[in-house]
């Protein structure tokens, strides 16, 4: 699809979206100053458009107990395309692995990981790491404080 021109009305739409999805249309649209018909029109094309990509709900990990987040480096031995694709679809499978990004220079991937504790991370470091031939090199950071966690865009 051809890349969807945003005027000031839809990043309007998409910022009170990304503050807070739970709204109804037409609080939505008194917030952003359109009508609820235009609202749910833009809306609608914006998904459509797949600039919105999904709405969903943000939970807090340490309540639900998956306190520990990990910054994972992988560099893999061989990295041809299908090697590349064959770990990042590993990765893409395993729940712990909330963000999976293909790097460079440096590492090939780095992963930020969420879990329960240091005894579930290394079960994951042990399926997604360690039994997987192509790894070479492992490097994990641990979160000690998160000072920011964000997912809105700057529009």
């Amino acid at each position: 699809m051809d890349e969807l021109l945003l005027d000031d009305l839809d990043r309007r739409i998409l910022n009170a979206l990304q503050e807070d999805a739970s709204r109804t249309n037409n609080e939505l649209a008194a917030l952003v100053h359109a009508s609820p018909p235009t609202c749910l029109r833009r809306v609608k094309r914006l998904l459509e458009a797949g600039i919105i990509e999904r709405q969903v709900a943000l939970v807090d990990a340490g309540k639900v107990g998956a306190g520990l987040t990990a910054i994972v480096e992988i560099t893999l031995d061989h990295q041809g395309a299908e090697r590349m694709d064959e770990f990042e679809a590993l990765a893409a499978r395993e729940a712990a692995v909330m963000q999976c990004y293909r790097v460079s220079p440096g590492p090939d991937f780095v992963l930020v990981v969420q879990v329960a504790d240091m005894p579930a991370y290394h079960a994951l470091a042990h399926r997604l790491f360690a039994a997987h031939a192509n790894v070479r090199n492992v490097r994990s950071f641990f979160s000690i404080h998160r000072s920011k966690f964000a997912t809105r865009i700057a529009l």
